[in-house]
């Protein structure tokens, strides 16, 4: 998982705060990190559902995306920077109701 260590910082969250939103130990999120343990199909998914990236990305497969970058409006780039102020807990509780939100129909 070469690039969870990289998302979960960018994101501000420590590894207890990713640990608890997924249930599982802080223990478990080092190895990750790491390479010293790998995370099933189900939990690699969950990983890059919340983090807005492919399994391929979060595993380090850089070839694997065929995405153009993104152009974020001034209103986008706003809420980002809203964000990235907000408590590791906040964060989590926002991306609940963000999913939501988007999975409500």
């Amino acid at each position: 998982m070469k690039n969870l260590l990289q998302l979960r910082r960018h994101a501000g969250l420590t590894q207890q705060a990713l640990a608890d939103h997924f249930h599982l130990s802080q223990q478990t999120i080092y190895k990750y990190e790491r390479g010293h343990a790998e995370p099933d199909i189900e939990t690699l998914k969950r990983f890059a559902d919340f983090f807005g990236v492919s399994v391929d990305y979060l595993i380090g497969k850089e070839d694997a995306t065929n995405d153009a970058p993104i152009d974020f409006t001034l209103d986008e780039k706003e809420l980002v920077t809203k964000v990235r102020k907000l408590t590791p807990d906040v964060r989590i509780a926002l991306n609940a109701f963000i999913n939501y939100l988007t999975e409500k129909k």
